[in-house]
């Protein structure tokens, strides 16, 4: 049996078809291989926890600050912890924080955890108002049935740093 399209017309798209395929496949693959680094992922405590990213790879780190976890050093590096219901994560920070920071606040903490599991943060994001939270942190808060779109402030235990 011979898969071959019998008509030239049908063999011409076939070879158009074939030639074009690995082209395509080439591209994405290249794009994908490209953007690896560049990709951003939001995790909360407790889903860093499960997922262990490897130590220096981009992502974002969201939750409550926990209360009493803030410390101010004279050099300007704040240290603090977030967390949420599960899990925290011990956060350290060289640099200017928001006006709005402040503990059992909603915050998005954009850089990378280090070998010795604290997150190195290069940015920190705190929320606008008692209800804005980013939308990330808002679903996974909802999703631990921690959601307090009230207004009303966690009382989270000081968990121990990861």
């Amino acid at each position: 049996m011979n898969l071959r399209p019998k008509s030239p017309k049908a063999r011409r798209r076939l070879m158009l078809v074939l030639a074009i395929a690995p082209v395509l496949a080439l591209a994405v693959g290249l794009t994908l291989f490209g953007l690896r680094n560049s990709i951003s992922f939001f995790y909360t405590p407790s889903q860093a926890d499960a997922a262990r990213p490897p130590p220096g790879r981009a992502l974002q780190l969201g939750g409550l600050v926990a209360v009493g976890s803030v410390v101010k050093h004279p050099n300007g590096r704040v240290d603090f912890t977030i967390a949420d219901r599960i899990a925290s994560d011990r956060v350290r920070f060289q640099g200017d924080l928001p006006d709005l920071f402040r503990e059992g606040q909603g915050v998005v903490a954009i850089g990378a955890f280090s070998a010795d599991g604290t997150f190195q943060a290069k940015q920190v994001l705190a929320k606008h108002d008692e209800r804005y939270m980013p939308r990330e942190v808002a679903a996974a808060l909802k999703a631990q049935g921690e959601w307090r779109g009230d207004g009303a402030k966690a009382a989270y235990a000081k968990a121990p740093p990861r």
